[in-house]
């Protein structure tokens, strides 16, 4: 229950005027139940008092001209409105729950994107990490009914309260064993609410591979390749597999629930009767009134209808509390690459450039160096070209100039100063990094090219001119709508585009951020030899003075770089020219006969 005082916090913080307005109207609707059995009871009362009388009119309206009827008709008429308010009550906190709802929804998934952005890359390519973000994801828009049982949670302990202060009245004892009799079930949905959540977490993994399993079997991405090598059965058997073993875990608990409900239920039923027993004997005796056996009969029956929902309830939210904790525990996650609060802002424009000094660096939980040992300088203006074979830690290299992870061993300088000592955001703007895994985003052209630099996406001129830079304008210029044509076929009526297409676009967008460092990370693996000259020809026209980083497997791309680093098992094995790496007897050249020996 330690969950639900920051939970009510995140309720207020989402909108402090519907959070109020839902505790007044249910505090008002609260109350309303006992008035009404209340004044119930004093009509039957009056009604035994006055069908005592002897000497009455013989018709209604002799006794309404004589005044009988006066409080009769008062009584009624206050039941009458009672019932009236009590249903507008019940429809306004209808209306404020379902749009503090909506608030709600909104202000977590706001939370949890706003806490996502700033946590490292480290974090995303852990597999515990997505587990934990499975979770959050799921109570950020799972645990909304959570709220309302809170409410009414509330709502229902003043009413019980109202309820149990008028059975103290008359017999103390009859609260006592109302409780005595509930609260055996309470524990044990308590018990069986936390047998559940322990299997739901363990089971995390699990269901992430239940759930991309049922995406995959059933993808437009993956559509193409399950038909070609029959991979239904084996994706179909997997899910069948995965989905039996959660049924059994949860049949099991479900049955010992049931079992050990029947036996709570039998125990309250048996307290309730024992009560009802004590009020009919002691109305027989004349201790107690119709009124009052009315009213105790009724009371008795509400609350004892009240506390097993309230405790029903509480063990529920005991039970959604306890999912809170994958929502905290994420919030709880923070991030070791941050800005120094005495941090500068990047040079500009860059000068000297970037140095590793024996930069070293390893995935968390590998157990071998990425890259290490590596020195070399970066100088300003100068456009870096990076080959080797996959795994010799090339985009490593990239990811820690990027700062998206800091080094294990060594540093990195710019202009002389420790990465670490500049604005991260800074930093991170003023590089136009496009990686060879780029996002394809569902958006317009326009907007998968804005991306590049959000900021100005209503600046049309300069998405056209990046664009017209990757030379993705003509690709646009095929396109229905042109830059406001949706892409991809996630969404009604939009377009798909071929990878050599979606690169260009891709391309476009570090063009867009017109940044002071351009990295290309295999920025032409899906276009034709034509558009890959083309592609070139314009990058070494536009990276003219700007500091460039470019990854490729083809040495006709790299041969156009000031320099070459030739990377292998996470280390520089060479750098040079293309001309001077060529005589020398290494592996760059090998690399090249082999590659160049395919096109004859």
């Amino acid at each position: 229950m330690k969950n639900i005082p920051p939970f009510l916090v995140m309720v207020w913080h989402a909108s402090p005027a519907l959070t109020a307005a839902t505790i007044v109207l249910r505090l008002l609707r609260a109350v309303l139940p006992v008035l009404s059995l209340y004044i119930g009871k004093l009509i039957i009362d009056e009604v035994v008092l006055l069908a005592g009388y002897s000497d009455v009119p013989p018709t209604l309206t002799g006794w309404a001209r004589e005044g009988l009827l006066n409080y009769l008709a008062l009584l009624v008429a206050a039941e009458f409105g009672l019932a009236i308010l009590s249903d507008l009550l019940g429809r306004g906190v209808s209306l404020v729950d379902s749009l503090l709802t909506e608030k709600l929804t909104i202000d977590m998934s706001m939370r949890l994107m706003d806490h996502a952005a700033t946590l490292d890359l480290e974090d995303f390519e852990d597999a515990d990490f997505q587990d934990k973000l499975d979770r959050a994801r799921r109570q950020s828009s799972g645990r909304m009914p959570l709220m309302g049982q809170l409410m009414g949670q509330i709502q229902d302990l003043i009413t019980v309260a109202t309820f149990a202060a008028g059975l103290i009245i008359y017999n103390p004892w009859l609260v006592v064993l109302l409780l005595v009799a509930l609260i055996p079930a309470f524990l044990g949905e308590a018990h069986f609410n936390a047998r559940s959540y322990t299997l739901d977490f363990r089971r995390t993994p699990e269901r992430r591979e239940l759930d991309y399993v049922r995406q995959v079997a059933a993808s437009a991405e993956t559509a193409k390749e399950i038909k070609i090598f029959d991979l239904h059965n084996f994706l179909a058997d997997r899910y069948l597999t995965l989905s039996q073993r959660f049924y059994a875990a949860n049949r099991r608990i479900a049955q010992s629930r049931a079992l050990w409900g029947a036996v709570f239920t039998a125990v309250g039923t048996i307290g309730y009767y024992g009560a009802y027993a004590w009020i009919i004997g002691h109305t027989l005796t004349g201790m107690l009134s119709i009124g009052d056996l009315t009213f105790l009969a009724g009371s008795f029956r509400r609350l004892r209808s009240l506390l097993e929902g309230l405790l029903q309830s509480f063990s529920s939210t005991a039970a959604q509390a306890l999912y809170l904790d994958d929502l905290f525990a994420f919030f709880d996650v923070t991030p070791e690459i941050t800005t120094k609060p005495e941090a500068i802002p990047v040079p500009s424009p860059i000068t000297v450039g970037f140095e590793f000094q024996d930069v070293g660096f390893y995935y968390p939980g590998s157990n071998r160096w990425a890259v290490r040992h590596l020195s070399f300088t970066l100088h300003a203006g100068e456009t870096l070209a990076l080959v080797g074979e996959n795994g010799a830690g090339k985009t490593t290299l990239v990811k820690l100039l990027a700062r998206l992870y800091d080094p294990d061993e060594g540093r990195i300088l710019l202009d002389g100063r420790d990465l670490c000592d500049y604005d991260l955001t800074d930093l991170r703007a003023s590089m136009g990094v496009i990686f060879q895994d780029f996002v394809r985003y569902n958006l317009t052209a326009g907007d998968n090219i804005a991306v590049g630099r959000i900021g100005a996406r209503d600046d049309y001129p300069r998405i056209e001119r990046a664009a017209e830079r990757a030379l993705a304008d003509k690709v646009i210029d095929k396109l229905p709508r042109g830059y406001d044509q949706m892409i991809g076929k996630r969404f009604a009526n939009g377009v798909e585009l071929s990878g050599g297409e979606w690169q260009k676009i891709a391309i476009a967008r570090a063009y867009m951020r017109d940044a002071q460092v351009l990295i290309l990370d295999e920025p032409t693996a899906a276009l034709d030899a034509r558009s890959e000259f083309e592609v070139f020809e314009r990058f070494k026209e536009l990276s003219e003075g700007k500091t460039a980083v470019l990854i490729s497997h083809r040495f006709s791309s790299v041969r156009m770089a000031d320099r070459i680093l030739v990377m292998a098992n996470g280390q520089i094995e060479a750098q040079g020219t293309h001309h001077e790496l060529l005589v020398q007897d290494g592996r760059y050249r090998e690399l090249y006969e082999l590659q160049a020996a395919g096109y004859r």
